[in-house]
């Protein structure tokens, strides 16, 4: 008997601060690709930030409270267990823990511009799906970036959805 596979999305990132785009994101993967949970996965440094405004703990206390409502949403923080800040080494961490499990990576279009600089893109887009939600003034770009043109489009989804123009910066 076939056990049914779980589908999982992984949104990463500093949450420096989270806000009400990171949740709408998760909301709309959740309900357009019937994603059992979405894991926050918290990251102490984004290696393309200098450095994040509030501390990692503050940032994780703040997101499990801004997602208590949601219990499809978990806030983790794997870069102790792993020994890794790279998305390809959670990637890689959570196939293993998770039988029968289908991964979808979740990013902004902004970071799609930049994935081909990610440790391991390409084999990051053969482990799991990766669902691009546009972000104001980004979609013209992420079109012409690199990881677009070479990753495969059964991979590769871009969502459209009603853009919340917010960002963690703005916030700070």
């Amino acid at each position: 008997m076939n056990k049914k596979i779980k589908k999982i999305g992984i949104l990463g990132g500093t949450f420096d601060p989270c806000h009400i785009g990171h949740l709408k994101i998760s909301k709309d993967a959740k309900k357009k690709f019937k994603l059992t949970k979405v894991i926050w996965a918290i990251t102490e440094r984004n290696p393309f930030k200098k450095r994040s405004s509030f501390k990692l703990e503050e940032r994780i206390k703040i997101s499990k409270k801004f997602t208590k409502k949601y219990k499809f949403i978990e806030i983790s923080y794997f870069e102790k267990l792993i020994k890794s800040n790279k998305t390809f080494d959670l990637v890689n961490y959570l196939k293993k823990k998770l039988m029968n499990t289908e991964l979808y990576l979740i990013l902004g279009a902004d970071n799609l511009v930049t994935f081909h600089r990610w440790k391991k893109w390409r084999k990051i887009s053969q482990k799991c799906n990766i669902l691009v939600f546009d972000r104001y003034r980004y979609k013209s770009k992420a079109l012409k970036s690199l990881a677009f043109k070479q990753i495969d489009k059964k991979k590769l989804k871009l969502i459209k959805f009603k853009k919340v123009n917010i960002s963690s910066s703005q916030l700070r």
